[in-house]
């Protein structure tokens, strides 16, 4: 099934705002429990938790920031 661009411009928007930083928390809270790691390791944890809340989300941001290609074309007149 794929996402309409205005669809997936919301989407990307609920992302952002409401699961970017729930995702933060969770994960700031999971790496406290462990007992304090070495700066460069907790770096390292933060760096892959990073990249690994946006890969499943690759398809709904990918070209959101391009134009609508589903807008009519103004440039036709």
């Amino acid at each position: 099934m794929a996402l309409s661009y205005k669809t997936r411009r919301r989407l990307s928007l609920l992302i952002l705002v409401v699961g970017l930083p729930l995702y933060i928390v969770v994960a700031v809270t999971v790496v406290g429990l462990i007992d304090r790691p070495s700066i460069w390791l907790e770096l390292l944890i933060y760096i892959g938790l990073g990249i690994v809340w946006a890969m499943p989300f690759k398809a709904v941001f990918k070209g959101v920031g391009q134009p609508d290609p589903d807008a009519p074309d103004s440039s036709q007149d």
